[in-house]
């Protein structure tokens, strides 16, 4: 496992775009989009995560000015968030930096009073299904795009929300 390193997570300012663009392009399993993805929310983070109060964008920067993760959520239905564009610099994962920008976007998602939050990955992704996994999503099906599976994932908010509350 490899070393911690400081970082902080922030919200996306729009200096950030090109930075942002990269980690986007660098995380791609192949070199086309998947047919489930556009790929246009990354040309316009401010305008898809940022204008919003519901949807949201951060970046996990070095302490050096570095941005070396991204992470979004975006809101398509009231009370249901979706994890999207996560993604950590190839030589800094498993430090941390994605557990932390996940950890953020839940708690966001909670202060919000979110019920259910989704996401999806290819199948290709270990280090994220660990993350996943560590997190409590629950596998809710896959699909096969050309030769990679999409799997996707859900948190159920309102179940742990309800748990918590009654051993109180």
């Amino acid at each position: 496992m490899s070393a911690r390193v400081e970082f902080t997570i922030r919200s996306f300012k729009a200096g950030d775009l090109s930075a942002c663009k990269c980690l986007y392009t660098e995380g791609l399993l192949t070199a086309s989009l998947p047919p489930n993805d556009t790929g246009c929310d990354i040309d316009d983070i401010a305008g898809v995560y940022m204008s919003r109060a519901e949807n949201h964008f951060w970046v996990a920067q070095l302490d050096g000015g570095e941005a070396v993760g991204m992470l979004g959520v975006q809101h398509h239905e009231k009370g249901v968030a979706e994890i999207r564009r996560l993604r950590v610099a190839k030589g800094h994962r498993r430090r941390g930096i994605g557990g932390a920008l996940l950890e953020t976007a839940l708690r966001f998602c909670q202060a919000r009073g979110d019920v259910k939050i989704t996401l999806d990955t290819v199948m290709d992704r270990d280090v994220a299904l660990k993350i996943f996994e560590k997190f409590h999503f629950k596998h809710q099906n896959s699909k096969r795009f050309g030769e990679k599976d999409v799997l996707y994932f859900y948190l159920d908010l309102y179940a742990s929300t309800k748990k918590s509350k009654e051993s109180q």
